[in-house]
């Protein structure tokens, strides 16, 4: 069973994504923002980290730079209600310091569910098998 760190700093959200997650078979922690939630991930046996970007204390997007620089394996999808910084939304600088997904709120819980599901199935390889085609 997958194990998924939530980080978000509204209760309600984290408890609706534990809630959906649990029910198709993952286990869930939860944290309340990014200190917290690297504290956890670095204990180990988390397969995917959904955060937040809008935090106290450390937000989203200083929580993914250190995700990635300190484990850079680490599958992270990136989940905000909106806003901007400047000509730039914080989805997209989440994905430009390192989420594999951006995800904006409110969200369809079945797309957040194909987003988990996909980064978390094993990559099939790309390449052709040997001997060719038959």
């Amino acid at each position: 069973m997958a194990h998924i760190l939530v980080i978000d700093d509204e209760v309600q959200i984290r408890e609706v994504l534990r809630t959906v997650l649990e029910r198709v078979g993952y286990k869930v922690t939860e944290a309340g923002d990014g200190i917290k939630g690297l504290e956890i991930y670095a204990e180990g046996g988390i397969d995917l980290v959904v955060t937040d970007i809008i935090m106290p204390e450390k937000g989203g997007i200083d929580t993914i730079m250190d995700l990635r620089r300190d484990y850079p394996g680490v599958k992270i999808i990136a989940i905000s209600g909106g806003g901007m910084c400047g000509d730039i939304s914080y989805l997209d600088m989440a994905l430009g310091v390192g989420a594999d997904r951006a995800i904006g709120k409110p969200f369809v819980l079945d797309d957040f569910l194909e987003s988990v599901e996909d980064l978390l199935s094993p990559k099939e390889s790309l390449s052709a098998p040997e001997g060719g085609t038959q």
